[in-house]
């Protein structure tokens, strides 16, 4: 099987291999002086941590796609029950896509996002919430979009043309 490799440079190799070992629910199938690596089934990947103190914090951010709302919650649950904190956004537009999703940090500050996509977006929803856009859904007469404010009807135009 093919899979993704990420490759982390974390402060404390022992604290890291705690971590992701409790965030991917696995072992490492490798471990070394400074070095660990997990082959994660579920979701397929491959992660590598190096002891690398001078350079940890890097990263934006990782993540997992979920093929469900359900994978979404049964991760949330476990990583909570594992003493973990999470950051929930639900029914969030990021990413021109709609997703509900959890954050978790991990102890060199890397943001690991767990979401599922619920629906494409458009650009001009980024950042809004699932009520802002039904408050411009409700002000539309349709997937056309008559009563939507002049900049949302222009931003809007190409995407909605061949709905109706």
């Amino acid at each position: 099987m093919s899979r993704i490799q990420l490759a982390l440079n974390v402060d404390d190799i022992d604290t890291a291999v705690e971590f992701y070992s409790t965030l991917f629910d696995t072992e490492p199938a490798k471990r070394r002086p400074g070095y660990a690596n997990f082959a994660v089934e579920n979701p397929p990947v491959k992660l590598v941590l190096f002891e690398n103190p001078t350079a940890t914090g890097t990263l934006n951010h990782v993540g997992v796609e979920r093929v469900s709302m359900e994978e979404v919650e049964a991760e949330a649950n476990r990583l909570e029950a594992a003493g973990l904190s999470l950051d929930v956004e639900g029914d969030v537009v990021c990413c021109y896509a709609r997703q509900d999703k959890h954050w978790v940090t991990g102890p060199d500050g890397q943001r690991w996002e767990n979401y599922v996509v619920l629906a494409d977006a458009q650009p001009e929803l980024e950042g809004k919430s699932s009520a802002e856009v039904a408050a411009v859904d409700r002000a539309n007469t349709g997937c056309c979009g008559g009563g939507a404010s002049a900049e949302v009807a222009e931003s809007t135009a190409d995407s909605t043309a061949g709905c109706c």
